[in-house]
C-alpha cells in the first residue's frame, strides 16, 4: 500500500527521506510535475523506478539536486552551463552535461551514457526532500509509462498505488509541464526538449540553440543510445566459446574459461537491470574475444533488459 504523506505534516519529509535512503520509491512534487524519486546513487532503487512505471525503456533519468555543489559533483560545468544554471536554477531547466568520472549517479540512471541530466527544482518540498536525503534523486514523472504526467498526488495514486512506497501531497504543481532540456558540451548548447522554460528565454541567455540531428544526442524520456561495448555480443547462448566472457543470469551457468559476471544468481530481474550496464562495462574492459549472454526472461523489466542487449549486439554502424 502506498502511503500518502501530507506536506503540511511536520514529519513528512523525514519519513519520506528515510524511505528513499532505504531504497524505496517516493513520489514528490516539483514545480513541473510530480516526480517518482529514488536515490540516484542506488542501482537497485533506480531499477525499481523502471519496474514501477511498467514496460520500461532504458532512457536516461534526470538527477534532481538541491545545491550547486551537489550538481558540481555530477557533471562538468563549462562557462555556458554555468551561465544557464545562474539564470534558471532553481527552476524547470534540465542540463545534460558530460558526466564526471567520479559521478556517483547509477549507470542505469544515465542509461550507460557519458552524460548526466541534472535539474535543481524550485519547489520547496522537493528542495527539502533532496536536502534531507543528502544525495541526488533520480525522478522521472510519477506515472505509468505512456500515461499523462501527474500534477497532483491523486494523479500519482491513480497510476502507481501499490507500486511505490509513498507520495508527498503538496497540492497541484505550479508549472504542470516537464522541464526544458538543454545539452551543453564544449561551449555549445542544444535544445533536446522544450518545456517549462521558454526557448526564447534560454536563447536570450546563451544565444541560438542547436537542434541535434538524428540520434547523436538523446534526452531523458526519449529512446537513448545504449552503452556500446567494443566486444561483440552473442545473445541467448547455452554454450560459451573459448575466449569469450560470460554474462550470466540465474544459477544454471554453462562452463566457461573466461571472465564471468552474473546479472542475478537468484533470477531477480530488478537486480539484473540494476547490474546490466556496470557488468557489461566490466566485461568489456577485460578485452575478451566476445561476450556470451545467457537468456533473460522477456517479461516485466526483462523486456527492457533484452531491448538493451539486442541493441548492444546489433551490427556496428561502421561494420562491413
Amino acid at each position: 500500500m502506498t502511503r500518502l504523506l501530507p506536506a503540511s505534516d511536520p514529519g513528512a519529509i523525514d519519513r519520506a527521506a528515510d524511505l528513499v535512503l532505504s531504497g524505496g520509491l517516493v513520489a514528490f512534487p516539483t514545480e513541473t510535475v510530480y516526480g517518482l524519486g529514488a536515490d540516484a546513487t542506488n542501482d537497485i532503487a533506480v531499477a525499481r523506478i523502471f519496474e514501477a512505471k511498467g514496460r520500461p525503456q532504458f532512457n536516461p533519468l534526470i538527477s534532481h539536486v538541491a545545491t550547486r555543489e551537489m550538481a558540481a559533483a555530477l557533471g562538468q560545468f563549462d562557462d555556458m552551463a554555468t551561465k544557464l544554471a545562474d539564470a534558471f536554477w532553481p527552476g524547470p531547466l534540465t542540463l545534460v552535461l558530460p558526466r564526471l568520472p567520479s559521478c556517483p549517479v547509477s549507470l542505469l540512471a544515465s542509461a550507460g551514457l557519458d552524460t548526466v541530466a541534472i535539474r535543481m527544482p524550485r519547489h520547496a518540498v522537493a528542495q527539502a526532500l533532496i536536502s534531507q536525503v543528502g544525495r541526488p534523486l533520480a525522478a522521472p514523472s510519477a506515472n505509468r509509462s505512456g500515461a499523462i504526467s501527474p500534477t497532483t498526488a491523486q494523479h500519482v495514486l491513480a497510476g502507481l498505488e501499490g507500486r511505490i512506497d509513498a507520495v508527498i501531497d503538496a497540492g497541484p504543481c505550479d508549472v504542470g509541464l516537464e522541464s526544458t532540456i538543454i545539452a551543453v558540451s564544449d561551449g555549445t548548447a542544444s535544445l533536446l526538449r522544450p518545456g517549462g522554460v521558454p526557448t526564447e528565454a534560454v536563447e536570450f541567455v546563451c544565444g541560438p540553440l542547436k537542434r541535434p540531428e538524428g540520434n547523436a544526442i538523446q534526452a531523458p524520456g526519449m529512446l537513448a543510445s545504449h552503452y556500446a561495448p567494443q566486444a561483440q555480443i552473442r545473445l541467448n547462448v547455452d554454450a560459451v566459446r573459448p575466449g569469450e566472457a560470460l554474462l550470466a543470469f540465474g544459477e544454471d551457468v554453462p562452463e566457461h574459461d573466461g571472465q564471468m559476471e552474473n546479472l542475478s544468481t537468484t533470477g531477480n530481474l530488478v537486480e539484473a537491470a540494476a547490474n546490466l550496464f556496470a557488468m557489461l562495462r566490466y566485461l568489456d574492459t577485460a578485452s575478451p574475444q566476445g561476450i556470451a549472454v545467457m537468456p533473460v526472461p522477456d517479461e516485466g523489466i526483462g523486456e527492457a533488459i533484452n531491448d538493451r542487449l539486442r541493441r548492444a549486439a546489433a551490427p556496428r554502424p561502421d561494420a562491413d
